[in-house]
């Protein structure tokens, strides 16, 4: 289930430790490849930071993508190589490995809970008991998802591959810990955040990085990486939230609650849909559809034209907050949905979406103890990475940025010596996919 990415993920690891800098840096890339645009960051990794040295963005063509997913991997490719070239020549430098985000709505993320019986209730936990029972919680997980993948394509049998990994919770009769080893108990509860994507979107990013001769370090589902960008290593901060990340193809959506992602949702409507619809009502092509929709935005629309705009965007906005609805209703295990919802993505610059959140009644029929507040994730928000660009502000570099975060996370747990790694290091070392 694992051998392809983590064999992927070896080699990058091992080429990025050769071309280690002078001054102890490794240079990553982070390629964020939406519906819309490619954004490319080119960052240095050191003392357990990451810091941005170079951006690039490209616009994707309307048939080269569909739904989050890859349609035209040519076309895919050279868009990606444009966005990296000017990444790489703002930074001066040329990186090689490169950590790629997936989405579209066949990547199934969720948490999945499994209760354990040991045998001999008196014998302290070990470390391998451990990797044991996680294999299992994987598995479940793993054969959920193939089910659910093949039934929303018609029951056809699909490859799928587990690309992110996280514990959410573990408990030993009951008592939550966050280091198992060593403790006695008879039952050991475990949920487990996974994420799952087909093997032909996998396929294809692989595809697409060794086009552009580069080293696949990971492949992060967008809203893992989202959730990771604002949680960093901070295991104690506790943040609860929702977080929406709305793209050109997709919304995806994670929910946090005290600081663990309790799962993930996309659904196939962003920025082009609301687009397409104002191509539609109104009679225009789409480009002109595009500068329409931005104009009510950023305040430049014609006083005769938004009226109509607005009627136009509306149609689409009903149905987005529908699928909003909806992937919420998912998260049963949760007794009440956090407060604060983060929006990002360029779709979320859309002013009248942001407000159909914050004065709409849409939250009540759900379990909210109060009325959500909405506010966008700020640079600032996001853990352990920096901007010396000054060009990777604002909530449309989050999900990018959040892809640093990842290869952060893979790159510091491979410096940990195995010989020193503490369970706990050795635990997250088994869920680095």
């Amino acid at each position: 289930m694992l051998d392809k990415l983590q064999q992927l993920k070896s080699t990058a690891l091992s080429e990025l430790s050769k071309r280690t800098s002078s001054k102890g840096g490794n240079y990553v890339v982070a390629l964020d490849i939406g519906t819309e645009n490619v954004k490319a960051l080119v960052s240095e990794i050191k003392d357990g930071e990451a810091r941005i040295i170079g951006v690039g963005t490209a616009h994707q063509g309307l048939q080269d993508m569909q739904a989050g997913a890859i349609a035209d991997i040519s076309a895919v490719t050279a868009n990606c190589n444009s966005a990296l070239a000017k990444a790489e020549k703002q930074a001066g430098v040329s990186a090689r490995a490169v950590v790629i985000g997936i989405a579209g709505e066949l990547v199934k993320g969720r948490t999945t809970s499994v209760k354990v019986r040991r045998k001999d209730s008196k014998k302290p936990l070990e470390i391998e008991e451990v990797e044991r029972i996680i294999s299992i919680v994987q598995k479940h997980a793993f054969k959920q998802a193939k089910e659910q993948i093949s039934d929303e394509i018609g029951g056809k049998d699909i490859d799928v591959q587990l690309v992110n990994s996280a514990l959410v919770d573990m408990k030993i009769d009951g008592y939550t810990v966050t280091n198992p080893v060593g403790f006695q108990g008879k039952e050991v509860t475990v949920q487990l955040y996974t994420a799952f994507a087909p093997m032909i979107h996998i396929g294809a990013l692989e595809r697409v990085a060794n086009e552009l001769d580069m080293d696949l370090l990971a492949v992060a589902a967008e809203p893992f990486a989202v959730a990771r960008s604002v949680v960093g290593d901070d295991s104690d901060a506790g943040l609860s939230a929702i977080l929406i990340d709305v793209g050109g193809g997709t919304t995806d959506i994670a929910v946090l609650s005290e600081g663990g992602v309790q799962g993930t949702h996309m659904f196939g409507i962003g920025g082009r849909a609301y687009t397409k619809t104002v191509a539609k009502e109104m009679d225009v092509d789409f480009s002109e559809a595009e500068r329409l929709k931005v104009s009510l935005s950023d305040g430049t629309a014609p006083s005769a034209s938004r009226e109509n705009i607005e009627k136009a965007l509306q149609k689409t906005l009903d149905v987005w907050q529908s699928g909003v609805e909806l992937s919420l209703e998912s998260y049963t295990n949760l007794e009440q949905l956090p407060k604060d919802i983060m929006l990002c993505g360029g779709g979320s610059s859309l002013e009248l979406l942001k407000e159909s959140l914050e004065n709409g009644e849409w939250y009540k029929d759900l379990p909210f103890t109060r009325k959500p507040r909405v506010h966008y994730i700020t640079e600032e928000a996001v853990i352990g990475i920096t901007d010396a660009t000054g060009d990777a502000g604002g909530h449309t570099f989050v999900t990018a940025m959040g892809l640093l975060r990842v290869a952060l996370d893979t790159i510091v747990q491979n410096d940990i010596s195995t010989e020193k790694e503490t369970a706990k290091e050795k635990i997250d070392r088994m869920l680095r996919v």
